[in-house]
């Protein structure tokens, strides 16, 4: 049957003036995730990534692989956080801009995310973000719902993107409620694999967040942002 497999981006330079970069752990988790989809024999039919300079820069890695040439889809973006903190918080943090850098920290910026998350998520339609929940959910599922009718029997294909872009993705294969998108995304792991396995009954998730290839050279790789 035909498999997907979405790659999270390597790390991208949190604090830095220019966080859609890819920071010296975040490409060399990049090769280290390629290496190991060679040496486990995987030959992507099609390889596939976000518009996100992070997003490309991790998917060039996987050019040795011999897929075909890297095709870019709007659709397997990130949701914009620093949108979300503008509408659903009071909090002055931001990834980019203004409240990006000197106090800004992993555990503060995870603080202030999380419940303006679960208002985003609430407010559905009614949020005033440039991308709604059920916009930005819908994407991801509508993307690899066209992902799926191109693949043939015994293809895979790469998805290099984002967290919230997999954990939505992956909360509306299993069923599961619109809340727990926030859950999901908060233990995606840069770098990891999820794999999908698409067949008659529709597409199922057949392992998530799978981070082995790090933790089997150095703890020290597994980042969460």
């Amino acid at each position: 049957m035909p498999t997907v497999l979405l790659v999270r981006h390597g790390q991208a330079s949190f604090g830095a003036a220019d966080y859609d970069v890819l920071s010296d752990l975040g490409r060399r988790q990049a090769e280290i995730v390629a290496a190991s989809l060679r040496e486990r024999g995987y030959h992507p039919s099609l390889l596939l990534s976000g518009t996100l300079r992070r997003q490309r820069e991790t998917a060039a890695t996987f050019v040795p692989l011999g897929t075909a040439e890297l095709e870019v889809e709007p659709r397997w973006d990130e949701f914009d956080p620093d949108d979300v903190l503008t509408h659903h918080s009071d909090s002055a943090l931001r990834l980019q801009g203004e409240g990006a850098g000197g106090t800004l920290t992993n555990r503060g910026f995870q603080a202030a995310l999380e419940p303006a998350l679960a208002e985003w998520v609430a407010h559905a339609e009614r949020s005033p973000t440039s991308q709604t929940w059920p916009e930005f959910s819908g994407a991801g599922s509508a993307a690899l719902t066209d992902l799926a009718g191109r693949l043939a029997a015994g293809e895979t294909a790469v998805v290099v993107t984002s967290g919230g872009a997999i954990a939505a993705v992956v909360g509306t294969l299993l069923g599961a409620p619109a809340e727990v998108f926030a859950a999901l995304n908060r233990v995606l792991v840069n770098a990891s694999v999820t794999k999908l396995a698409i067949g008659s009954s529709g597409t199922n998730v057949v392992s998530f967040n799978d981070h082995s290839h790090l933790e089997a050279i150095d703890r020290e790789l597994v980042t969460y942002r």
